[in-house]
């Protein structure tokens, strides 16, 4: 009808389209997208629960990668191999649900059986049954969790549904068979100590409303159950029977009131809590508050929620509103997208209100609910399928470990891990989303999908999906993020990391028949797999019943009578270093042809080993030495392509050759090639080595080395030929080959610094006539401004300590004024601080530490002259009084001539005043033995 064409606004910001019957109408061009999503599936491949071990058959390699256009984005696509081998569970029934928690998997039969297996993951994904444990009914969802190692689930009876956590099930492999159900928080007499270590104990926790979804907390193992407007924490607690018996359980702690929310999966990390329902996330954080005796009082007995409507709903069920009401029964209610974060994330008008379980102590903890992220989608932003398929799955947080404590002292225990990072995932059927929700809250990455998805699961190194007929990996970048957390300086000259804003590309497409389900466990991956039975031309109609009936979960599709073709698989990843490698071989076939592509896979290869190294279990893995020794590698190759590559960030060689240990020599051993003359260097090699030679190494380089060195700036900057012979990594260069380079560039660019350097090369030589030559071309004054722009001509580092030169020596001997002119120009230029300054004239005068030479005197003379600081001339004021008077005291004289007589100093100075009358006469008066220290009593007038 024409009125159900209309788009109809109102003023919160709903918006109400007509329900079309096909996609088509809803995303205009992707028709064709929705029938090649919707494809048949390719037939056989779904065996029984009974098949052997089998390897996964991937497709061989390209030669190159491939890119994925997916909603108007291109995706980069690499032939990789991160999956190995697979290998069946010998499940008895169809599973229905499945997770894993340290060393085993448990898979919750159909609705038929109400059991729950439960197997032992050995090497290579070999599954040894443990045995199995009844269930009170069919299983709705589960969850084990690390701390603690007790599963949680959500199972239906008779219509209703109970939560219950099963503790100390391992009993079962030792051959016991007893089971104690007791209810949360009961109480366990010393009696029950003995028969308690040998039985599994199941604790039943009664709640208002029934269950929707649970999640644990992976670091304190509390439990966080979503229910119906509302979201309850139940705390861990370890209950001390006597010294030999420590009992789980539980006590129901907070109650967050959510007014109009249905919650379709939570996770629980750090006090942090992800939400998603149909088309909305949220994302809160539990903080801890000052406590206070009113405060306590107000946690404890809690406050309602006030009442908010609905956006779009209507109240008034008035006869004249019943027409309208029918009216909007044909059209699909949809939202503005809206993303909110941090602090801005309060508008989204959800109120919470926190209500306290606990007993009121004085340890009762108090919390206030900070909200970190709302998101709500609008279907209409799906170019695939309908608008009601259109619904988030899959939430997730994931924590990233403090890493430097455990570097040297690895903590036995899970609990005492110092939470780095945190990172949520949450995903549409054709998009993810990954989030830093730490101390920025922002969005990281997005991954496109080829088709729809079924669910994903994210690691620390992969993000893993299925869709209807593949098994996708792809590249995360928690990572990069999280090393930026651990160190807020990592992007200097020192130190790298692949930025989090790279493109994240898929590794993997691997074909399985009918992807159900998957999780993740270490280095294994959990995937269910049903082939669909039904007629394929009846499949190849995307008819709304079949697509109504595919977005249905898997409890609805095992309520029906289980069929053939299902299989529960573990697939083996590959090791970190294993893939590494062939990242590594896969990117030399972009050497030559793709820059960024080699970057890219590189940068991916460099992040897969950073990920590994941050697993807190990484101080004892048995890979240690050699990730590593990857890791450093891995450096090295991003700093040959930062250097050989025209890039804009050519920058980052020179943090990633520090970072990889590599020498000079090494680094040009691997760039540059043996007798060419005519090869081209590019900025990455030329800021590598400008920077190396410049910041006081202590290599020093071979002559060959450094006469390549020379041969590189004179053809790629020659400008900087003068400041890199200064360099003390240059000191066993040819002197004879750097004058020639210096005259080369003279004729093209002469300067002040480069005429000194052929002097200093002059002295190396023994070259005097040619040195004076060189003196002589500028004035003093020029020269001594022109060790300003390099004073390693004057000193040098060695072993940590600056030491002066040759060229510094000679000056003392043949040019003393010239050399404190030069020594004032550096400090008023910055390039050398007083307490320097003095080190540098009494190691030059070779005087020990207590005594000052007169060079030294003559340079704070100096520098009274055109110091302008007046913290600095007071010090100097009372530097050189004081050793006037110490030298009239001693009678000491001074060892060499000073510089500036006391006319001098008066006439060039308002620091030295005229002489009084009274010194005068005193001075007239006394013997003629004094008169040497008449000089030093004249200075003492300033």
């Amino acid at each position: 009808m024409a009125e159900h064409a209309r788009e109809c606004s109102y003023s919160n910001g709903a918006r109400l389209r007509p329900r079309r019957p096909s996609c088509q109408a809803t995303c205009p061009g992707a028709a064709a997208r929705c029938r090649r999503s919707r494809a048949p599936q390719p037939a056989g491949g779904g065996g029984s629960a009974r098949s052997a071990a089998a390897e996964v058959q991937a497709p061989p390699r390209e030669a190159s990668g491939a890119a994925l256009r997916c909603c108007g984005t291109m995706v980069q696509l690499y032939n990789l191999h991160p999956f190995g081998s697979q290998r069946v569970v010998p499940c008895k029934q169809e599973p229905a649900h499945f997770c894993c928690g340290q060393d085993v998997l448990f898979v919750a039969s159909t609705a038929a059986s109400c059991r729950v297996e439960v197997f032992a993951v050995r090497d290579q994904g070999r599954c040894e049954p443990l045995g199995s444990f009844a269930t009170l009914g069919p299983v709705l969802r589960m969850a084990h969790s690390s701390a603690g190692d007790y599963l949680v689930t959500i199972e239906e009876k008779s219509k209703a549904t109970f939560l219950r956590a099963y503790t100390n099930w391992r009993c079962m492999s030792a051959g016991s068979s007893r089971v104690c159900v007791r209810m949360v928080g009961h109480k366990m007499e010393e009696s029950y100590s003995e028969t308690l270590k040998e039985q599994m104990s199941v604790v039943e926790m009664p709640l208002s409303d029934p269950p929707l979804c649970i999640s644990c907390c992976p670091i304190n193992g509390d439990l966080l159950v979503g229910c119906k407007n509302k979201l309850v924490i139940f705390c861990l607690k370890y209950l001390v029977i006597n010294q030999n018996l420590t009992v789980l359980d539980f006590e129901r702690s907070l109650i967050l009131h959510i007014d109009n929310l249905i919650p379709a999966e939570v996770a629980f990390c750090a006090r942090h809590i992800a939400i998603t329902t149909e088309l909305d996330v949220l994302i809160l954080k539990l903080e801890l508050v000052q406590q206070s005796a009113d405060r306590t009082e107000q946690c404890a007995q809690g406050v309602s929620a006030p009442e908010k409507t609905v956006d779009g709903g209507v109240k008034d069920e008035s006869p004249s509103t019943h027409t309208l009401q029918l009216e909007l029964d044909e059209f699909i209610i949809c939202q503005k997208p809206v993303e909110l974060l941090g602090e801005e994330s309060k508008l989204c008008e959800i109120p919470i209100t926190l209500e306290s379980t606990e007993l009121p102590t004085e340890d009762t903890k108090c919390f206030q609910v900070r909200y970190l992220l709302f998101r709500r989608f609008t279907p209409d932003q799906s170019p695939f399928g309908f608008c009601e398929e259109t619904k988030l799955h899959s939430v997730q947080l994931l924590p990233v470990y403090q890493t430097g404590s455990s570097l040297t002292a690895y903590e036995e225990t899970e609990n005492k891990r110092e939470l780095l990072s945190l990172f949520c995932f949450f995903s549409l059927p054709h998009v993810g989303y990954l989030y830093s929700i730490g101390k920025v809250v922002e969005v990281i990455s997005t991954y496109q999908y080829s088709e729809k998805s079924e669910q994903a699961v994210l690691t620390p190194q992969f993000l893993h999906v299925i869709t209807s007929e593949n098994l996708q990996c792809f590249t995360v970048r928690c990572s990069a993020a999280a090393a930026r957390d651990e160190d807020p300086y990592i992007d200097t000259t020192v130190k790298a990391c692949p930025p989090v804003t790279l493109d994240v590309c898929t590794l993997r497409m691997q074909l399985f028949i009918g992807p159900r389900a998957i999780c993740h466990f270490k280095n294994h991956i959990i995937l269910l797999t049903k082939a669909d039975t039904e007629d394929i031309t009846e499949r190849r109609r995307p008819t709304r019943r079949m697509l109504s009936r595919k977005a249905d979960s898997i409890k609805s599709r095992t309520n029906s009578e289980s069929e053939p073709g299902w299989n529960l698989y573990i697939i083996n990843t590959v090791s970190t270093i294993q893939l590494y490698r062939e990242m590594v071989d896969y990117s030399r076939t972009y050497e030559n042809i793709k820059t960024e592509s080699c970057i890219h896979l590189l940068s991916e290869a460099h992040l897969l080993i950073r990920a590994a190294i941050m697993d807190p279990h990484f101080p004892k893995s048995d890979e240690k030495e050699e990730l590593l020794r990857a890791f450093r590698e891995s450096c090295a190759f991003l700093g040959d392509c930062y250097s050989r590559f025209d890039t804009k960030d050519y920058h980052l060689a020179l943090p990633y050759y520090r970072m990889s240990g590599l020498s000079m020599t090494e680094v040009l051993k691997r760039l540059v090639s043996e007798g060419d003359e005519i090869q081209t260097y590019e900025k990455g090699l030329i800021f590598y080595l400008t920077h190396s030679l410049n910041e006081d190494l202590n290599e020093e380089l071979s002559k060959e080395s450094g006469n390549k060195i020379l041969q590189i700036f004179y053809l790629a900057d020659p400008v900087q030929l003068p400041h890199i012979l200064c360099s003390p990594c240059m000191r066993n260069v040819c002197p004879l080959t750097a004058v020639k380079y210096l005259q080369k560039v003279e004729k093209m660019m002469p300067s002040v610094v480069l005429t000194l350097t052929k002097a200093f090369l002059a002295l190396k030589m023994g070259d005097l006539i040619m040195y004076e030559h060189e003196m002589d071309t500028y004035k003093e004054t020029m020269l001594a401004c022109g060790f300003t722009g390099q004073p390693q001509l004057l000193r040098q580092r060695k072993g940590g300590i600056f030491m002066p030169t040759e060229f510094a020596v000679h000056l003392k001997e043949m040019q003393p004024g010239l050399l404190v002119a030069a020594t004032v120009a550096l400090h008023e230029n910055s390039k050398i601080e007083l307490e320097e300054a003095d080190t540098f004239f009494k190691m030059l005068c070779s005087n020990s530490e207590n005594t000052v030479p007169q060079l030294l005197v003559d340079f704070w003379e100096a520098l009274l002259v055109v110091c302008s600081q007046e913290e600095i001339l007071q010090e100097l004021l009372l530097r050189v009084t004081s050793q006037y008077v110490w030298r009239i005291s001693k009678k000491q004289l001074p060892e060499t001539k000073p510089l500036k007589t006391t006319e001098d100093l008066i006439n060039s100075c308002n620091h030295f005043g005229l002489i009084f009358p009274w010194v005068t006469s005193i001075m007239s008066t006394g013997c003629s033995s004094d008169k040497d220290y008449h000089e030093d009593i004249s200075r003492l007038q300033v």
